[in-house]
């Protein structure tokens, strides 16, 4: 797949090149060092995915993930430096279909890029219970919640938990004692169980429960 990278620091832009050219199915088709740059190049080379900073000179990130997402040019990846709600709820506003902080292992942002590109959104672990917070702010005065589901499991509650808290599949599966892939299995489970169909959404209900 074709992905572009767009961060005003070369040395940035060359770091993560490397990352992501040691993934066979990974092709890098150009580099921007600003938001206007990389609209143009993006029209150009037509990449499926646009790994985006988000502080850069002449246009921001965040303008470019709303123009890139008016246009339907690309699937937009945040990747910054920048822990900060306001960049956060800005970029997702702007309609990126993912954010990760520069911190992110390889492995991280190579997995990232697939899922934006078949269509999935991704969230950083540590940033995803910020997003749920702020999600259930407005329906803290309706009424009661709903009772889960009678069906779930005493196991398939705990991985619920640890999605409602953000934590990933490793993390739940250090956090319980069991594997990654008894994870993936119950928190499937838990999304048919529920009736949703993302973790997302599944975090919201766990956090609607418990807080």
């Amino acid at each position: 797949m074709k992905v572009m990278i767009v961060d005003d620091h070369s040395a940035v832009r060359l770091g993560i090149r490397m990352v992501l050219e040691a993934n066979a199915r990974i092709e890098v088709v150009g580099e921007a060092a600003d938001g206007r740059q990389a609209l143009a190049m993006a029209r150009a080379l037509g990449p499926e995915v646009v790994l985006m900073d988000l502080r850069m000179p002449v246009m921001d990130g965040i303008a470019a993930t709303a123009a890139l997402r008016e246009h339907g040019t690309a699937k937009v990846l945040v990747l910054t430096t920048f822990d900060d709600d306001e960049y956060l709820f800005g970029a997702l506003q702007a309609g990126a279909h993912g954010f990760l902080l520069k911190s992110a292992e390889p492995e991280q942002i190579i997995d990232a890029v697939l899922a934006v590109a078949a269509g999935r959104a991704v969230l950083s672990p540590e940033l995803t219970a910020r997003v749920i917070r702020r999600a259930v702010q407005p329906a803290q005065a309706a009424p009661p919640r709903e009772p889960l589901p009678e069906s779930l499991t005493e196991r398939e509650i705990q991985v619920l938990r640890g999605l409602g808290q953000g934590l990933s599949n490793p993390q739940i599966a250090a956090q319980l004692g069991i594997g990654e892939s008894t994870v993936k299995t119950h928190a499937s489970r838990v999304m048919d169980k529920l009736g949703v169909q993302t973790r997302l959404q599944a975090a919201r209900v766990a956090f609607a429960q418990w807080g």
